[in-house]
């Protein structure tokens, strides 16, 4: 063994293995999606394999495209989940700054609240949250759509618990030279939270664009759907596809993949330094 090569144990080589064959096991389903969308209707209805009997097509993607205002709907998407990342960031930010530095009656019971409510399912204030947009007459708009998204219980929580971690001497010295309490949260908080920040606004923003059940129901208008929303749009004119239907399924999840390829350093620090990854 030559100095400085590092010598990999039998437990460690068990453990490579072990986790190897479950990153394939979870990818599987996902390349069964892929392979599905490029067979024809036929291959894809009959018990073919990997590659249909009539080989790769595209047909699929095309229908997609051709039958549906895609462009749109990722446009929708993006745009509508690029605001509410932002918002719930801020005021998810700014929420747990004030419970971790603020002390303010009442404080314990609220953020007891906030922590419970993280264990709330949403489907259960889907009603509530329907009537509430009905009677602000926000149905059938993009604020209708944003609004109820914005609220992170779970981001507050993770936030408030890096913010306890970050030295309050950083703080204090900046307090005495003058800093009031918002300079002290954007110039010395904001710049040390940047990885947790970036996690907790890739999260967001992966939920927001999943969200399907949602925009379903409080938007009518296919010019403001997003794109998991259009794309069931298409399906159902056309009934159950299942070429199309896996490609529906690729090419929500793209985007989403982009951008964990190239944040997935920003989302490992970020869950790292939460509490959630041994702090």
């Amino acid at each position: 063994m030559r100095p400085g090569e590092k010598r990999f144990g039998v437990g460690q080589i068990v453990a490579f293995v072990v986790l190897a064959l479950m990153a394939v096991g979870w990818l599987m389903p996902f390349l069964w999606a892929v392979a599905t969308a490029f067979k024809t209707e036929t291959d894809a209805a009959s018990e073919s394999g990997w590659i249909g009997d009539d080989g790769l097509t595209t047909g699929a993607f095309r229908g997609m495209l051709e039958n549906g205002n895609v462009w749109m709907w990722a446009f929708n998407s993006l745009w509508t989940s690029l605001v509410i990342t932002l918002l719930t960031v801020t005021i998810s930010a700014l929420a747990a700054y004030a419970f971790s530095r603020l002390r303010f009656p009442g404080r314990r019971w609220l953020f007891a609240v906030i922590v419970a409510a993280i264990i709330i399912p949403p489907q259960v204030l889907i009603i509530p949250l329907f009537y509430e947009m009905l009677t602000f007459d926000l149905i059938d708009t993009a604020w209708g759509l944003i609004l109820p998204q914005i609220v992170a219980p779970a981001m507050v929580f993770i936030l408030k618990q890096f913010f306890d971690g970050v030295p309050i001497e950083l703080e204090d010295a900046a307090r005495v030279d003058g800093a009031n309490r918002l300079r002290v949260f954007w110039s010395i908080v904001l710049p040390l939270s940047r990885p947790v920040m970036a996690a907790v606004a890739i999260f967001v923003f992966i939920n927001a664009w999943n969200n399907f059940l949602w925009p379903f129901l409080v938007i009518n208008d296919t010019t403001l759907m997003t794109l998991p929303t259009g794309l069931q749009t298409v399906i159902d004119a056309h009934g159950i596809q299942y070429a199309q239907t896996m490609a529906q399924a690729v090419l929500a999840a793209l985007p989403l993949i982009v951008v964990f390829l190239f944040f997935q350093r920003q989302i490992v620090k970020g869950v790292a330094t939460t509490g959630f990854g041994g702090r």
